[in-house]
């Protein structure tokens, strides 16, 4: 799924837009068991208490592709008989009235899930006639070419809020308000099928995860028998460490600013011309960068060698996931220096009578704690 597809179904998920009827939802604690089973209809709820069910629903297609939202592909063999994929396809063909099904979920995420706090499943399932889109982009709403059909779920860590002074506007005064289960934003969660090219794809799913430094890979295993991918943060350690490694003396600064600026204007390119895919980048992509720095045909080798034990011959990279885009930082164990990542010009090594120096143009506005400061010229 690209970013224009995510943001069309994000759009929907609003009480007043959606098709959603039945919000099902399961309330879990620490020792994985069923504290209670629930489904409320959309049309008879509150208005405030209906609209945050649909919100924490609309996170689980928030955040960045490839960090939070991961594409899950399954196997043509597992489409085509599966206990996994079968459970998936019941809970969307019945629209989740399959209490049966819904169960077998639960019993799934309780399995995998490990949460400190309690937590809850929010499951919901939503019809989407899908408007007719011209080749100027134009959307005909009354002519719909597609029809599709989607679950999402989210889970929720549910925490006990502490005990606070709640005023009581009949007695007009403050009283213990006691403590409550709050559930909190969604932690991760999944939608299926995938909505690729605006149409049904039940050979892939979307798996959202809050953080990018978890990617839940024992949950992923539970409901789809795939292995996640490696998680952002963890892609990030590790590029940083195959530079390292495999590059040895060669590593300089000249070799770490050309990969970090080429990346970046990759990064800024793509987001100049407004191209729904998400950006990739390829092994070779990489390796032409560090040749423009000299960097010598053995450590290319190596590099290449050891990219495809890390992450596989055929990966293809998200650049987000590998460097930070608006931020160069430089750091010695007592000395820390951001630069503003355009600018990397202004940074370069010398040894000098010896000693190596990290070396910063400062021609205007130097400040030190906020104070500008004056730098003597050779004559004075």
């Amino acid at each position: 799924m690209n970013e224009k597809e995510i943001g069309e179904l994000r759009r929907r998920v609003r009480r007043d837009r959606s098709n959603i009827t039945t919000i099902y939802g399961c309330y879990i604690n620490t020792q994985k068991e069923i504290i209670s089973e629930f489904s409320q209809g959309t049309g008879t709820m509150p208005e405030n208490e209906g609209e945050k069910y649909f919100a924490t629903l609309k996170r689980v297609l928030s955040g960045s592709l490839g960090k939070n939202l991961i594409d899950i592909t399954f196997k043509t063999s597992q489409v085509a008989d599966s206990e996994e994929h079968k459970l998936l396809m019941q809970l969307r063909n019945s629209k989740l009235q399959d209490g049966e099904a819904r169960e077998a979920l639960y019993r799934k995420i309780m399995d995998s899930v490990h949460f400190d706090d309690n937590y809850l499943i929010l499951l919901g399932c939503d019809v989407y006639d899908v408007p007719f889109k011209s080749r100027d982009d134009e959307t005909q709403a009354d002519a719909s070419s597609e029809t599709f059909t989607y679950i999402l779920c989210a889970i929720c860590p549910v925490k006990l809020t502490k005990p606070t002074l709640r005023y009581d506007p009949q007695e007009k005064a403050f009283h213990d308000g006691g403590v409550a289960n709050v559930a909190g934003a969604p932690e991760l969660g999944f939608l299926f099928p995938a909505f690729d090219n605006r149409a049904t794809n039940i050979y892939n799913a979307l798996f959202y995860t809050h953080s990018p430094k978890d990617n839940h890979e024992a949950v992923v295993d539970a409901l789809f028998k795939c292995k996640a991918p490696m998680a952002a943060v963890e892609q990030k350690k590790s590029f940083e460490a195959l530079l390292t490694t495999s590059l040895e003396d060669s590593c300089d600064l000249e070799v770490v600013q050309t990969v970090h600026d080429q990346l970046r204007q990759a990064i800024d390119m793509h987001k100049e011309s407004r191209v729904p895919e998400p950006l990739l980048i390829s092994k070779e992509q990489i390796k032409d960068a560090l040749a423009t720095c000299a960097v010598p045909d053995k450590n290319l080798s190596k590099f290449s060698v050891e990219f495809d034990e890390v992450f596989g011959a055929e990966a293809q990279l998200h650049p987000k996931n590998i460097i930070n885009n608006k931020r160069f930082e430089i750091n010695t164990p007592d000395v820390s220096i951001k630069v503003n990542p355009e600018r990397s010009d202004l940074i370069e090594t010398r040894i000098i009578g010896g000693v190596k120096y990290i070396l910063i143009c400062a021609d205007e506005n130097v400040e030190v704690n906020g104070v500008n400061i004056h730098i003597a010229d050779e004559k004075e």
